[in-house]
């Protein structure tokens, strides 16, 4: 028999259960939402809370089956000529409190109400007449006066809560089947112009189903495409083909296609500050519809637009469908093939970058994916680019860079400013933390995270999930992540001063500086023996182009290292791959080991992968220069530093706030 337990009643009123972390001893620990379905990704129901618009996905979840949102039950007053003054009293208010818990909705997230029922107190058989049921459509609007007297009170509306009766209209939930969408006008016109796209690009033929030959299926996918202001620019339907069923060999081979590191993006930004290029955004619309297919892939009809003269024909795809397990590879072919017939070279170090020296004259287009970002010194010839890019591909012109994978891009008067300002509120926003108390640094110099110490988390997914969205942002969690596996509540705790650290640096960015020379510079440094589990010890080492940082890493390193020279030497290595024209290093021993062989015999133990920075040094690529600990800029990626530390070291990464900056160019 089928476990049908966890089905609930649509639109009944639910309890949605609200973690320790994200709430204060003092607030509710439920929040009171809609049931509207179950969630596709993994185990839980979704609720949605009118009063903010958002919807939650729990399983810790309580359901009142028997209410509904905007139901209310009837108050019944019985006949009795023994009724005292201060028991109709009694009655009016709570015929007045159950109208109010109706009409107004406009309660905090985080509170929760009880379901409404008022009884009658009273055990009588005689008749009882019924008040009439008052609904918020019903009550006319006033403006807000000043507050009656206790013994006269009734009920005034907020006119700005009157219709709140009904799910507002803003609270959009994205379908997830065609089925959903069928009747919708918004969505069917997306259908109808992805449908289009496809038909002008030559996607498949339809062909009769051979023999011996299952077809892949498709599904439609959909998404709601919304401006910075969070209103919404656009309804976006997208046909994917389900690559989950390829086999390989078969259908696929090649699946990788790479994409440009953050590291690229960074630099190029740095180069384009320093020399004053303009960098300009492009999208190529339906990019994986370009790439070519090599192999042949049968596929079903699309729901809804299926042939009506070929119903039980299947599709012969002849352009890489987005889905396909070889989709990304086959675009990624198509854009570099036409890169490089218009005299474009890879770049070595990053596949993703294409370079084109001509006549003296410098033009790069970096590749992410369908985003491409197109710079230069020379402004005729980045147009001409541009234009033969517009031709070959359909491609949607985004003007000057602003944003770029989550990352904000402003040009001001000193530079480019790089920020991340929304992404950090958003993050905020989503663990409950918009309204914590910032802090100046990010960790504790009088703490030291242990493996076993502490209680065990009841909810592992959620610190987990903290983890990841913090990668992205900051590298502190270099520390924290260590605990993935088994988080306890002191890492718990650390994680939320990182959160409360970012509260209070939303608006720091790198600035890269309008400068004449654009050096490479590098600090590296190990904490030896500085982790008390294991006694590994830390490689950090920060890179900056000009003015700003364009790399950094805090790693562990793979082995124990027998002396602070082995480790710092080791660091010195993991660093090699920027080759940067002056390491500055920690350590004095360090520091002469590349340069002098009669140090070898004393370093044979250490791996000889790592005595590459020697050869870069004697080859005169690299510089080392020593530096005393006060200034050793890569401490602030793995050390709790105090605040004047911390800050001095941040500012020397290149950080400002966005408010001391001038006025922007965009």
């Amino acid at each position: 028999m089928p476990i049908i337990s966890h089905l609930k009643v649509f639109g009944c009123i639910c309890y949605v259960f609200v973690p320790d972390h994200l709430r204060s001893k003092f607030e509710e620990k439920a929040i009171r939402c809609i049931f509207v379905g179950y969630d596709d990704a993994r185990k839980g129901w979704r609720c949605c809370d009118p009063t903010t618009g958002k919807c939650h996905t729990s399983r810790n979840v309580v359901f009142d089956e028997a209410s509904s949102w905007w139901s209310s039950e009837r108050v019944e007053i019985p006949e009795s000529h023994h009724l005292e003054e201060d028991t109709e009293e009694i009655l009016k208010e709570k015929v007045v409190q159950t109208l109010t818990e109706i009409t107004y909705q406009d309660g905090s997230p985080s509170k929760a109400k009880s379901p409404m029922k008022t009884k009658s107190p009273w055990k009588t058989g005689v008749h009882q007449p019924v008040v009439e049921e008052v609904w918020p459509q019903q009550i006319e609007l006033e403006k807000p006066t000043q507050e009656l007297r206790r013994s006269t009170r009734k009920l005034i509306p907020n006119h700005k809560y009157a219709n709140a009766a009904l799910v507002h209209e803003s609270i959009r939930i994205e379908p997830s089947s065609y089925e959903e969408v069928a009747q919708g006008p918004e969505w069917c016109k997306a259908m109808e112009e992805e449908i289009k796209a496809l038909n002008e690009n030559q996607t498949w033929d339809l062909v009769p189903r051979p023999k011996d030959v299952k077809p892949i299926s498709c599904k439609w996918v959909y998404k709601v495409k919304t401006r910075p202001d969070g209103t919404i620019e656009r309804y976006k339907a997208r046909l994917v083909a389900r690559g989950f069923s390829q086999q390989y060999g078969l259908d696929y081979e090649e699946t990788f296609s790479p994409v440009a590191k953050i590291t690229t993006i960074r630099v190029l930004l740095a180069l384009a500050a320093s020399k004053s290029w303009r960098l300009w955004q492009m999208d190529v619309k339906n990019a994986f519809l370009h790439g070519e297919l090599d192999k042949e892939i049968y596929m079903e009809q699309p729901k809804g637009f299926q042939s009506k003269t070929h119903p039980e024909y299947v599709c012969k795809l002849k352009k890489a469908l987005y889905g396909l397990k070889q989709a990304p590879r086959a675009w990624y072919g198509k854009i570099s093939e036409f890169l490089i017939q218009n005299d474009f070279k890879v770049a070595p170090s990053d596949s993703s970058l294409f370079v084109k020296s001509k006549e003296g004259r410098l033009a790069i287009v970096l590749v992410y994916v369908d985003d491409l970002i197109v710079t230069g010194d020379n402004t005729e010839e980045i147009r001409r680019i541009r234009e033969n890019l517009s031709v070959r591909f359909q491609m949607k012109e985004l003007g000057e860079l602003k944003h770029f994978l989550r990352l904000e891009v402003e040009r001001t008067k000193d530079g480019i400013f790089l920020g991340q300002q929304k992404y950090a509120k958003d993050l905020l926003q989503r663990y409950g933390m918009l309204d914590c108390k910032p802090i100046t640094t990010p960790m504790d110099p009088n703490v030291r995270l242990q493996e076993d110490e502490g209680k065990n988390l009841e909810d592992v997914t959620m610190y987990q999930r903290m983890i990841g969205s913090l990668i992205y942002l900051t590298l502190t969690v270099r520390v924290v992540s260590r605990y993935m596996s088994k988080p306890k509540k002191p890492h718990l705790d650390a994680v939320r001063r990182i959160l409360r650290y970012v509260k209070g640096t939303i608006n720091l960015g790198i600035l890269y500086k309008k400068t004449k020379e654009c050096q490479m510079v590098g600090y590296c440094d190990a904490d030896y023996a500085g982790d008390y589990g294991t006694r590994r010890s830390t490689t950090r080492y920060s890179f900056s182009l000009g003015s700003g940082a364009i790399s950094w890493c805090s790693k562990r390193q793979p082995i124990v290292a027998l002396s602070s020279t082995e480790a710092e030497y080791r660091c010195n290595g993991c660093s090699r791959k920027h080759l940067a024209e002056a390491i500055i290093e920690g350590s004095s021993s360090t520091h002469r080991i590349p340069k002098n062989p009669v140090f070898h015999a004393r370093t044979k133990h250490i791996e000889v992968h790592y005595h590459y920075i020697r050869e870069k040094v004697l080859e005169g690529e690299i510089e080392m220069v020593p530096t005393k600990t006060d200034d050793q800029t890569a401490d602030i990626l793995t050390k709790s530093l105090n605040k004047a530390k911390f800050e001095k070291f941040r500012e020397d990464l290149g950080m400002v706030c966005k408010a001391t900056l001038e006025g922007s160019l965009h």
